[in-house]
């Protein structure tokens, strides 16, 4: 048995825990100590700098595994149909999350930080957008960090590699399962390296927020409150107007039969906050609402790793927060839609990843034009955003999965292969 050490009761205790004591320390010595705190601000910028630098490498790796994991030959009737409904389900997410940020209004006046370039500037059109999407040079859209590029690359490629996985050509085969063991590794390391940069994020936590309460004052924390009734909102309104409309006008079932055996897994992962720990729930409600096993044994698992609605809502009332806040405005249409393409399809690769809100919420602000750049406002939003994530993940963590069995219960039916009898 290993000796333990004198810190070892540090990473044994809940990391949740821990940031939410970084968040009410910082929040104190903000408070009290004013600007004399700030010193201790290059260990928040350290914790910025660690965050963008795995940025690039876990995007690549993440979506390429994620694409390439789905193997071409389940892409049938039922594949299609269910990620179509996972990537739609995930992009009306997010405009319920703007839309939730544009009623509520949460923002305050997060004074002396960064550089205002990007606040006045022209916003590019949506067929720039769309044009900027298909890179001409690979490595420069990585070296630039544009976004939307690298993710259109990654998933195309990976596409690539996953019909290559099941070539009949030995050869090919055998160059795609190198390929997919070779970025799956690399997604294996960044995993490990973010669980590192997370065991730091207590102290980065409390040095950015501290740096915000001493420039800027409470006043901060008052809108953090307003974000976070926004999120729980904006959960509610999407489990009723858009899962009940699937389950009830496009399935044609029965709604109320549908959330009693919902509950379950709902209640599982607002309590566990795990996607994936709530599957064997998820699976068990599944089959008591007639689903057969081929489609949920395929769409759940697929839905724990691409489908995050609930994080794009997040996303969204964040973003809005942030705009408001370093802007004095919001997005224009073309940041909006920018923002629902680049949440949209990040999904596809981060939902499994520690920290995948936090990672998320880092594309989305840069893809915009909000760089969360060490000793800047947008860093010290991030991070009260870090110190409240607990709460706000119990909720989306329920939506996301409310949604996988939303998805898979209307595409069984659609199908026609649900056991309707258990519906009486």
């Amino acid at each position: 048995m290993s000796k333990k050490h004198w810190y070892s009761w540090y990473f044994e205790f809940n990391l949740l825990y821990r940031i939410l004591i970084g968040l009410g320390v910082g929040v104190v010595l903000g408070l009290v100590f004013k600007e004399k705190i700030l010193v201790i601000a290059p260990f928040g910028d350290i914790f910025v700098r660690l965050l963008k630098m795995i940025m690039m490498p876990i995007i690549l790796s993440t979506l390429i595994v994620g694409a390439s994991s789905v193997s071409p030959a389940n892409l049938g009737k039922v594949g299609i149909r269910v990620i179509v409904f996972y990537l739609l389900t995930s992009a009306v997410a997010v405009v319920i999350g703007l839309a939730m940020g544009a009623v509520f209004q949460p923002q305050t006046q997060l004074d002396n930080f960064v550089e205002t370039a990007g606040r006045d500037a022209k916003a590019p059109t949506m067929a720039q957008t769309l044009l900027a999407m298909i890179p001409t040079s690979v490595a420069q859209v990585i070296v630039n960090e544009s976004i939307l590029a690298v993710i259109f690359f990654a998933l195309i490629f990976g596409i690539g590699v996953s019909y290559l996985r099941v070539s009949e050509n030995e050869r090919l085969k055998r160059a795609g399962d190198i390929l997919y063991t070779f970025f799956d590794g690399i997604a294996e390391v960044m995993m490990l390296i973010i669980k590192g940069i997370m065991q730091y994020a207590p102290f980065g936590v409390l040095a950015l927020v501290s740096g915000v309460l001493a420039t800027n004052g409470p006043k901060v924390m008052g809108a953090l409150v307003t974000v976070t009734i926004a999120c729980f909102i904006g959960y509610a309104v999407h489990i009723i107007a858009v899962y009940g409309g699937l389950v009830k006008f496009y399935g044609g079932l029965n709604l109320k039969r549908y959330f009693k055996d919902a509950k379950d897994p709902f209640i599982t992962a607002f309590v566990t906050r795990s996607s994936n720990g709530t599957l064997p729930v998820s699976m068990e409600a599944a089959d008591n609402l007639g689903v057969p096993k081929n489609i949920y044994s395929f769409s759940l698992p697929l839905g724990a790793t691409i489908n995050m609605d609930g994080t794009a809502i997040y996303q969204g009332v964040c973003a809005t927060f942030i705009a408001l806040s370093v802007w004095g405005h919001g997005f224009s249409g073309t940041q909006i839609g920018t923002i629902v393409i680049t949440a949209t399809l990040a999904s596809i690769g981060t939902a499994g990843v520690p920290g995948a809100g936090a990672i998320m919420l880092l594309l989305v602000l840069d893809s915009v034009g909000l760089q969360v750049t060490a000793g800047s406002a947008v860093a010290g939003a991030y991070a009260l955003f870090l110190g409240i994530d607990a709460l706000l993940d119990m909720g989306r963590t329920a939506l996301n999965v409310t949604g996988d069995l939303s998805c898979t219960t209307v595409v069984a039916k659609r199908l026609n292969q649900i056991d309707m009898t258990k519906w009486r």
